[in-house]
């Protein structure tokens, strides 16, 4: 029996003509410029309470914003109508009110030179599965059960609950400027998470989560999240109180991107021209470790994050974003750039990835448990609890949660420890970058280790 089909997530040609109608319709009404963004999506949820079917959700949205440029004033807006007659009166009541907005003569669409030009079907990268159209629900509730391990485990340790879930989505764009740009990206994401508690002979309770996902329900590694979370939290029984002091760390793939994006949010053009960033003077200077190479990989086939445009529908572009420890671009759309008097870039990174390093040309270690051996002692962090980073100073304070090492092997966990310490200075005592980041996360950031971070017990 052939499968039913299923694509009520994408857009359709009448909601993409609906789409630029609103777009001429501002145009008609008064704005020298604008922009349009369709979005439309779909989430199908399967939640699972000890090993029982718990609650199943499907939501959809679909909306339209607008961009409008009128009399050198700018205002967005958006509306989850499609209607030509709502539309009209709603590219009425945009531009009317844009026009009472303070001038600012820096507003304006990019240009058309600066924007990409073959993002026609949306499916240019590969991040679109075919197979979503066809998948059933009760396939769906198949995938959320193999998950569940409650009533399977046996061991020294009670199993007190575990929260499963499956979801699959589609996300479809369409966007369009009134100086020629057309753009389209669409992809399916699967994925699976759970959350295991487990209770010791004591009666104290530990947790453990994992996650995976992917583009494709295929590379879904499936039947495994459940077993994973369980293992982390087993291995966080028994925690022991750890004096401070300055020791190496390394933190886990999972957590590492943690400390990467108060850099990335340093160097977006908005935070340098507000004077409330770390790096406002850091352009082509050599600021970090020369072990410190993010590069943006946003074009990257197959790949989460990846995309050909951002929201102005400037094309990306795979380039360095510090190279060596040097800073080699900041991140500046079109409208900072005429405020600044400065090129533009584009707005955000798409797909950051941190390059393998090891210092002094020794021996990169591929994984955790490697470079855990080779550093011999210290704290492997594998959680963050609160804390922040100040964007101005790039001074921090994190709680961390995780485990002692010793000898190249890991003791004991250890919880409520605190690292302080300056985002540059943090960096430029960067000692590795493994190779092991999880292929499932849109940043790119595998373990990495630094020398002597200050830690408070």
């Amino acid at each position: 029996m052939e499968k039913e089909r299923n694509i009520t997530g994408l857009i359709s040609e009448e909601e993409e003509a609906l789409a630029l109608f609103c777009m001429e319709a501002a145009l008609r009404h008064g704005a020298g410029q604008a922009r349009v963004s369709l979005s439309k999506s779909v989430l199908d949820t399967y939640s699972m309470l000890n090993g029982n079917l718990d609650k199943v959700a499907h939501s959809a949205d679909r909306s339209v914003f607008i961009y409008v440029f009128a009399d050198n004033r700018y205002g967005t807006f958006s509306t989850n109508m499609l209607d030509r007659e709502e539309l009209e009166k709603f590219a009425v009541q945009a531009v009317d009110s844009v026009k009472m907005l303070a001038e600012d003569t820096c507003r304006r669409l990019p240009d058309p030179e600066r924007t990409e030009k073959g993002a026609a079907t949306g499916r240019e990268l590969g991040l679109y599965d075919e197979s979503y159209e066809y998948i059933s629900d009760e396939e769906r509730l198949g995938i959320a059960l193999d998950e569940c391990i409650f009533g399977k485990y046996e061991g020294r340790f009670r199993l007190v609950s575990e929260e499963c879930e499956y979801s699959d989505s589609v996300d479809d764009n369409f966007t369009a400027d009134s100086r020629g740009f057309r753009g389209r990206h669409t992809e399916t994401s699967f994925a699976l998470c759970s959350e295991v508690t487990v209770e010791d002979s004591s009666g104290r309770k530990y947790s453990g989560y994992w996650w995976d996902s992917s583009p494709y329900l295929k590379d879904l590694s499936r039947g495994k999240c459940s077993a994973i979370a369980l293992e982390k939290a087993v291995s966080q029984a028994g925690p022991v109180r750890h004096s401070g002091g300055k020791m190496t760390m390394v933190a886990d793939r999972t957590v590492s991107s943690r400390l990467i994006s108060p850099i990335i949010s340093a160097l977006n053009a908005a935070s340098i021209q507000q004077e409330s960033s770390f790096l406002k003077d850091s352009l082509g200077q050599k600021v970090f470790s020369e072990g410190l190479t993010l590069t943006d990989m946003a074009r990257t086939v197959g790949k989460p994050g990846a995309r050909l445009f951002d929201t102005e529908g400037v094309a990306t572009s795979e380039m360095d974003i510090i190279r060596d420890g040097t800073v080699k671009t900041w991140f500046v759309n079109t409208y900072m750039a005429l405020k600044m008097g400065i090129s533009p870039t584009v707005e955000g990174v798409s797909r950051p990835v941190l390059m393998p390093f090891a210092k002094d040309g020794g021996k990169i270690p591929a994984d955790a448990p490697e470079m855990i051996k080779e550093c011999g002692s210290g704290i492997y962090v594998t959680g963050f609890n609160g804390g922040n980073c100040n964007p101005t100073t790039g001074n921090f304070s994190y709680g961390i949660e995780g485990f002692f090492f010793d000898g190249g092997k890991i003791l004991h966990p250890v919880r409520e420890m605190v690292i302080t310490g300056n985002m540059i200075h943090l960096w430029n005592r960067l000692r590795y970058a493994g190779s092991d980041a999880r292929d499932c996360t849109r940043w790119q950031i595998p373990t990495i280790c630094f020398d002597e971070v200050d830690f408070s017990g």
